[in-house]
Parts: C-alpha cells; sequence; structure tokens
C-alpha cells in the first residue's frame, strides 16, 4: 500500500454496464500531467467509454509516485489482463519527425534540440503514427515510466499531442482547407493546423495570461496566412464559456466553437454531464494504436 493518500476525485463516472470481472473486454486509457490523472476505460466490442475518471495534481508528488497512489486505493488501476493499455503523457518536450528520416537509438539526439533531457529524471520515447509518415518522440518523467513499464509492460505510452492529432486527423475531411485548432490545458496551449487531413503544424506553448493565449494564437494563425476574421478556429481543453480565456478568443477571432467528442465512437449517458470539449485527448486514445 503507497503510503501518500488517494489524488482528490474530480470526476468518477462509471456506467453500471461495466463488469470489472472481464478486464479483458475494456481498453484502459490513462493521461498524466500538470492537471492531474485521468482515466478512461472503453468497452472494446460496443467501441463505447463506459467509465471516466479524473484526480487533481499533487504538486509535491511525482507523476508516478501519483498513481501508484491512486492505485493503492484504486479497485481497478493496477490490474492486469486489459484488451490494451494507453499512457499519454502531457508535457511541452516533444518534436515531430518525418519517418523516413527517423533512426531508432538516436531518440535523444533528435529531441535534444528542442529539449534538455536530464537523464536522472527523464526518459525518451517514440510513437509512430498509424496510417502517417510522422514519429514522436518525447521525454517522460522517469517515475512515470517506470510504474507503467512494471504494472502495464505491454502497454503503449505516447505524447498527448499523439492522442490529440489521431483524433483531430479522425474528425478532418479529406480535402478540407486548412483549420487551425486549439488545446487549452493547464498553463499550455497547444496549437495544431492540419489541411487534408494531414498535420501541417503542432506546438505546445507555456502561458501564464490570456493575452499570452491570444498572442500565440494570432501569431500562427498568421504564419499560416489565416484570418481571425474571416477563418474558423475550434477549441477544447479545460477552460469554461465564461472564461478570460475564452472572452479574449472571442474578441479577437470572429469564427470561434468549441469541438465535440471524437466521432464514431460510444459514450455512457454518465458523461453526459461533461461538457464535450473536454477530456478530447483522453477520448482520442481509443484512436491510437
Amino acid at each position: 500500500m503507497s503510503s501518500l493518500p488517494a489524488p482528490t476525485v474530480l470526476h468518477r463516472l462509471r456506467d453500471e454496464t461495466l463488469t470489472p470481472a472481464n478486464l479483458a473486454a475494456y481498453n484502459l486509457y490513462l493521461t498524466a500531467g500538470p492537471a492531474g490523472l485521468r482515466v478512461g476505460i472503453a468497452d472494446v466490442r460496443r467501441n463505447k467509454f463506459v467509465v471516466l475518471e479524473e484526480y487533481a495534481p499533487q504538486s509535491a508528488t511525482s507523476l508516478g509516485g501519483q498513481f501508484q497512489a491512486l492505485a493503492a486505493h484504486h479497485d481497478l488501476l493496477g490490474l492486469a489482463g486489459w484488451n490494451h493499455v494507453r499512457l499519454a503523457v502531457q508535457n511541452r518536450h516533444f518534436t515531430l519527425l518525418p519517418a523516413p528520416l527517423f533512426r531508432a537509438g538516436d531518440e535523444a539526439a533528435y529531441l535534444r534540440l528542442h529539449h534538455s533531457v536530464d537523464a536522472q529524471h527523464e526518459t525518451v520515447h517514440s510513437y509512430a503514427h498509424p496510417g502517417q509518415e510522422l514519429v514522436s518522440i518525447f521525454a517522460a518523467e522517469k517515475s512515470l515510466t517506470d510504474w507503467f513499464r512494471t504494472v502495464y509492460p505491454t502497454g503503449t505510452l505516447l505524447h498527448q499531442t499523439s492522442s490529440l492529432l489521431e483524433g483531430l486527423m479522425h474528425q478532418s475531411d479529406p480535402a478540407a482547407p486548412r483549420r487551425l485548432y486549439l488545446s487549452i490545458g493547464h498553463l499550455e496551449l497547444t496549437v495544431v493546423v492540419i489541411r487534408d487531413k494531414r498535420p501541417e503544424f503542432c506546438n505546445v506553448f507555456a502561458f501564464s495570461s490570456p493575452e499570452d493565449l491570444i498572442y500565440y494564437t494570432i501569431l500562427v494563425m498568421q504564419e499560416f496566412q489565416l484570418n481571425p476574421d474571416q477563418d474558423p478556429i475550434v477549441v477544447w481543453g479545460d477552460l469554461m464559456h465564461d472564461s478570460e480565456l475564452f472572452t479574449i478568443l472571442r474578441k479577437y477571432i470572429r469564427h470561434i466553437k468549441f469541438g465535440n467528442r471524437p466521432f464514431d465512437l460510444g459514450y455512457s449517458y454518465r458523461l453526459n454531464e461533461l461538457f464535450e470539449y473536454r477530456f478530447f485527448e483522453l477520448y482520442s486514445l481509443h484512436l491510437c494504436e
């Protein structure tokens, strides 16, 4: 048992059809980052999310320690026998590389151009996007990857931008014009530009004020010759309709709307109390391989 208290529950929503005795019928999805821990469970046969849980961050505790503490108090986390397990790491320490340029074993060298890896506390990983000539290279907290590899040795580890990209490409149309998408997290803004179901830009910016948020948004729009008065943008993430962040976005961008959950998936009615534009990266783990 962990000596740490369980993380504070923010949401704990479960469909009554969940059958813990048959974990092989389900996929387990996890995300970990500054906003805390999130847990999703999807029924494989029905292609349907039946569980969503969110836990507040414990700033003084490592992400691996937070998962250890949660697992010690959780009835399902830490159990073996799932169909698939996927964990998305949320941070700014990543880069995307065309697959033909990727060489296994050189991950740290690629990432060094964007992030100085702390070998004592971080590990470096890669994830090849299925159907795309694209490889994500990212750093993750060592305590987190140690916990994950110990508990789920066959699980898939990826960066939250990979999950986001898979979800956005799933929802975009072939031959669609260039579009800009935002995912807003805890003091982090992910900006993605997609055209013809292919990503043209993806980056995570740190922000500390609404002014920072709109600055980075407009900067990327200008770079890709998108017009704030004409071109629509879609927003997902952790914000409210009446928040300062959304207010400043509406002030400077004429056509802005909140995004939907990933299409073609089912969602338990228990999840209806949540805004549809939240937890997009967690849901999109169902679209990854």
